[in-house]
Parts: structure tokens; sequence; C-alpha cells
């Protein structure tokens, strides 16, 4: 159990949440999977939904269905999480790593595109775009370079189900894939999974296939009758966690305006504050899925201070060529990438989430008031 008073963050329960699991419990001829894929579908505007057993099962999904292999090079944001590369390694493809905007953390477009120009025919398989804390980058742009160097757009919509951008849901934008996880890095949910969404019929007839071990049965034949057509895996998402996600789906326009209500309670009481920056509110669009702050002084310990009056935080994320693999599989330097570096020295992800009280709210404000005083 977590011990802290107010938690980074806290899964939600809900009536429906209760009604659909226990319509799996009691063996309703309901198929919460399929049920799940329809809703989700027709939620973010896709043609095409696919669950999976969890967001990184679905990034690794797609990167099969893209039939990834070996020196193939997929670029990303050196602020992700390590599931990101990690998916790009197990095919022993190569990740590039960008370094990222300022103020957004996101990845730099004119990094990204200065990338592109530079490396034409080099092997450029795929650029996977992370919306963190569900803002996302300008997408026109990105299409259009997508066009222009012949790659492949997988957004990782981790922190993004529910956001949208210039009034479409993320995952009817113009992406190949988009991959969604319901239990993402430090905010855990109490069930897991993901979901994998297109509007390619080809990626999506590959990604069925693949996503349980490239079985196929002749319908007429008997049921223990199959073949095996390729190399697959198991990303296949569970009845219980799918009736239990379908009701979260449901909820989840709301839970954005709870969560943009906090963000802007948040901006409003920290902005004055000594050795905080708030983040930027002027886009109406974010769901504020986190809430980053910056800390110009001993981020740590101002963390360190708030766990010990009972507040959780998080943070988004340790750059990925600062861990031990990738620094010494790529001879990465500190310094290479300065702009997330700095990022990485100052951020806090806060707590937010739909069922978070105002009380708490103030609470996390109070301390942090209290602690920033103590800074000089």
């Amino acid at each position: 159990m977590n011990s802290l008073k107010i938690p980074f963050s806290k899964y939600e329960s809900s009536r429906e949440a209760h009604s659909n699991v226990s319509d799996s419990l009691d063996g309703e001829d309901i198929n919460q999977v399929e049920e799940l894929e329809k809703e989700f579908a027709s939620y973010v505007g896709a043609e095409y939904a696919l669950a999976t057993s969890h967001g990184t099962s679905s990034l690794h999904l797609a990167m099969l269905a893209l039939d990834l292999k070996r020196g193939d090079k997929v670029v990303c944001s050196v602020n992700a999480h390590p599931n990101v590369p990690e998916v790009v390694r197990h095919f022993d493809a190569e990740p590039v790593f960008i370094d990222i905007d300022a103020d957004s953390y996101n990845i730099n477009l004119d990094k990204l595109e200065v990338y592109l120009e530079e490396n034409k025919n080099k092997k450029l398989k795929a650029v996977i775009i992370t919306h963190l804390a569900g803002a996302t980058v300008d997408l026109d742009r990105v299409y259009k370079m997508a066009k222009e160097y012949k790659v492949k757009i997988v957004e990782d919509a981790s922190d993004a189900y529910g956001a949208t951008y210039n009034g479409e849901k993320i995952g009817s934008t113009g992406a190949d894939i988009v991959c969604f996880n319901f239990s993402s890095h430090l905010k855990k949910n109490i069930c897991n999974g993901g979901m994998l969404v297109t509007n390619d019929d080809e990626i999506m007839e590959r990604a069925r296939l693949l996503t349980n071990h490239a079985v196929v049965r002749d319908e007429d034949a008997l049921t223990y009758i199959y073949d095996v057509v390729d190399i697959g895996n198991d990303y296949s998402m569970s009845e219980l966690n799918a009736a239990y996600i379908r009701s979260v789906v449901e909820d989840r326009d709301s839970g954005i305006k709870r969560q943009q209500a906090i963000a802007a309670l948040y901006s409003k009481e920290l902005d004055d504050v000594d050795h905080i920056t708030v983040p930027d509110m002027q886009n109406a669009e974010h769901p504020f899925s986190l809430y980053i702050i910056k800390i110009d002084k001993n981020r740590d310990s101002f963390a360190v201070e708030l766990r010990n009056v009972g507040i959780g935080t998080g943070l988004h994320y340790i750059p990925l060529h600062l861990l031990s693999y990738y620094k010494s599989k790529y001879m990465l330097r500190v310094n290479d990438y300065p702009v997330a570096l700095r990022a990485y020295q100052q951020v806090l992800s806060l707590p937010i989430y739909a069922n978070m009280s105002d009380a708490d709210v103030q609470t996390v404000i109070k301390n942090i008031k209290k602690i920033a005083k103590t800074r000089v």
C-alpha cells in the first residue's frame, strides 16, 4: 500500500468499472476486449484499434507491424521513457536521440528536421513522437516531414489518450500508428493495458496476426487445428483488464477537464513563488496528464521534503543518454543533449489526477510554498 497522504497517482474506481468487471467474473456473454476496441476506435476517431497487454506491448507490436529489421534507424526524443528505445533495440535496430524543446520538453522539431535532412536514405524507418504530459508537438509539420523524408510516424500517446490536436483526438490526426498506455510510467493503474491505433489496413492486418503468435485457423476446421505463419508473440489484453479500462475510457473527457482545472489552480497559486517555474497555460488543448514544474536549485532535496510530508512526486524523465546501457552502447557524453540535461536537473512532476480533491491540491500548494521559502 502507498503510505503517502497524497500519492503521485491514484487509480479510479467507478460504478461502471465494478459492473463491467462483475460481468466478466460472472461469465456474461460479452467480449470485453472486442467491445473496448470498438469503443476506443470510435472515441479517438480511428478506423482500427487493437488492445494489447500493456503500452510497451503496443509499441513493440508497432515495430513488428512496420517490419523493423536489424540496422534500421528509429528517431525519438532523448526525453522519453526507456520503453521507447528498448522496443527498437529488441530488433537490433538503432534508436537515434534528438534533444528537446526547452518549454514543452518534447522533441525539438527543428533538430529533428536537420537530422532527417542530413541522413536521407540511411535506413531511416520511423520517428516515434512522444506527447509528454499529453502536450502535442506541431503534428502538421511532423506529417509533412514524414512525407518528405519517407519515414513512418509512430506516436507514443501514453499521456495523451483523450488529448486533442486542432480539435481532433490523438489517434485520428494522421500518424501511421498511435500507441496508448492505460498504466503509464509512474502513474500505475490497477489494470495494465495498451492500445494500437491505425487507419492503415495492412498495418492492422499484420498487427492482428502477430498479436497471438501469428496463429491462423481455418474457420471450418476443428478449433484445435492451427498453423503459424510468422514470428509473433502474445500481446493480448485480458478480459478483466478490458472490462475495467472500458469504464476508464468512458470517463476520460471529464477526467481531462478536472486535470485542467487542477493545473489552472496550481499555476495560479505557484506562479509568483520564488525558485518555481510553472508550465505554460496558453495551450487550451493541453490535457495536463502531468503537471511539470521547474525548481531552480536542489530539485531532489525539494522532492524529499515533499515526500517527508506525505506528498508523492515524479520525474519525466531521466534523459536516455544518461542511462548506462545507451551511454555505453553509443558512447554518448553527458553534454550531447544540453537542453534535456538542463531540464532533467530541474523538472518535477506534481500529483494530478481526476479524483484528487481540492483540499489535496491546496495541501500540495501550501507545502511547496513553505519549502520554497527555505531555498536561498
